[in-house]
């Protein structure tokens, strides 16, 4: 049987990052996947070396828009780590309320681009009009959308009033209830079921073999969210690892549909839980050591590796995103698949690969 290439990407209107695979096909079946990446290498991890360990802080947001508050977080938590300090309980809660805002809007982002995937145009707006309110709520406790510099080692950069408690109190309600109405489309409806059901499997045995991560690995079957360690504020709130047990296109959504529940719920854990006091101390002198910083993004687990040697300059930042350690999980599942399931099964692993290359 004739065999034919057909490239993937790097453009294309399913997946606006420049990943390209190149899909082997017979007839519209997928054989073998070859991932082509190094389009956007941009040298982040080297200016850590030229730059001052603060102003590392917001160079790692640019590693990634999506989830930027999150890398600025796995960075201050391991130079604070270096450094011996402990920061105000507050500023921990703040953390935890920011990074569940932002792994908010990371997961609407994605529910509408499956929705665009499968052509429900009208759901897709939808979905982006949700995630329009949680980055209202950023902009408005931060003074920006995407980029937010709302970490600082040592603390945070600003502070919740009682206006903006009020609002996020009443965000959190409208958005579960707004949920409820396009919940049913994605778990119950027909056409997607017919193309999410049964695609892309993979076993709880290979997600273990190929290591990945985040809500690919709990729709798998594997029970791993480092939340559940309680690094910042999660220690103090109520938590329970999202699980799957298909491993195909439909678990991955329906872990990811849950964690948008548990994200609006721990919100409202921690605003309701909020201490008062300062939310930063004075940092002196430079970290020297070294540290490896863990914690859960929106797509699974990052590590950043930060080795200083007492001067303003580190001596090695090295970051390990989640996207990385899912690619080779994605060759594995595009093999079997026909051609028309290729954009649903790329989704579903949520690809960053801004994250990834940096």
């Amino acid at each position: 049987m004739a065999r034919t290439v057909i490239p993937f990407g790097p453009q294309h209107p399913v997946l606006p990052e420049p990943l390209q695979l190149k899909l082997v096909m017979e007839d519209d079946r997928v054989i073998e996947a070859l991932p082509a990446i190094g389009y956007v290498h941009r040298g982040l991890e080297k200016l850590a070396e030229l730059k001052d360990f603060n102003q590392m802080t917001y160079v790692v947001e640019r590693v990634c828009g999506i989830c930027s508050f999150m890398h600025s977080m796995a960075y201050v938590r391991g130079i604070e780590s270096i450094m011996g300090i402990q920061i105000p309980d507050r500023a921990e809660y703040l953390r935890v309320i920011w990074a569940e805002i932002g792994r908010l809007q990371s997961h609407f982002l994605w529910l509408g681009l499956l929705a665009d995937a499968f052509g429900f145009e009208s759901l897709f707006m939808e979905t982006w009009k949700y995630r329009e309110k949680i980055l209202d709520l950023m902009e408005m406790t931060t003074g920006n959308r995407v980029i937010v510099s709302a970490n600082k080692i040592g603390g945070v950069t600003h502070d919740f009033t009682t206006e903006h408690i009020t609002a996020i109190l009443s965000a959190v309600s409208d958005l579960e209830k707004e949920m409820n109405q396009v919940e049913t489309v994605f778990i119950q409806n027909y056409t997607v079921k017919q193309r999410t059901i049964g695609v892309g499997v993979l076993t709880r045995a290979e997600a273990m073999e190929y290591s990945v991560l985040g809500p690919i690995a709990r729709a798998s079957g594997i029970k791993m969210d480092l939340r559940e360690t309680g690094y910042s504020a999660y220690k103090y709130l109520n938590f329970e690892t999202i699980v799957e047990k298909e491993g195909d296109c439909y678990a991955r959504t329906v872990v990811r549909i849950k964690e948008i529940y548990q994200s609006l719920d721990l919100i409202r854990q921690a605003v309701e839980k909020l201490p008062t006091g300062d939310i930063i101390v004075p940092v002196k002198g430079f970290p020297k050591g070294e540290v490896v910083s863990r914690l859960e993004q929106p797509r699974g687990e990052a590590i950043y590796y930060i080795s200083a040697n007492g001067t303003k300059n580190l001596q090695r930042l090295k970051i390990r995103t989640p996207t990385f350690g899912n690619i080779p999980a994605l060759l594995k599942m595009l093999p079997g698949s026909y051609l028309q399931d290729v954009p649903v099964l790329v989704l579903t692993i949520d690809p960053c690969i801004s994250c990834t290359e940096r």
